[in-house]
């Protein structure tokens, strides 16, 4: 454990940081997973609502720099292209 009043203080700060970033991570899969699992079910409207859902918590974390703004991208750009081409299908 740390020594110094400050170590133990940043000790303290990094658990914080961690829990809020695991917490945060976390709802970025939650959305994509639900945007997958809302194209994988075949309906069109629910998933473009879901996509549109999604998208601004994917930006805010790239944001933050939660997950890098080229994979927050890739991951906008997969899920959209999936729901486009779902609808082309239809």
């Amino acid at each position: 454990m740390a020594n110094s009043a400050q170590a133990r203080k940043r000790a303290l700060q990094a658990v914080t940081r961690r829990e809020r970033n695991v917490a945060q991570r976390s709802l970025v899969r939650t959305h994509i997973k639900k945007v997958q699992k809302a194209i994988a079910s075949g309906d069109a409207n629910e998933a473009q609502a879901v996509f549109k859902a999604a998208v601004p918590i994917i930006d805010r974390m790239a944001g933050k720099g939660q997950i890098h703004r080229n994979k927050a991208a890739r991951h906008k750009s997969r899920l959209n292209a999936q729901i486009k081409a779902m609808a082309n299908q239809a």
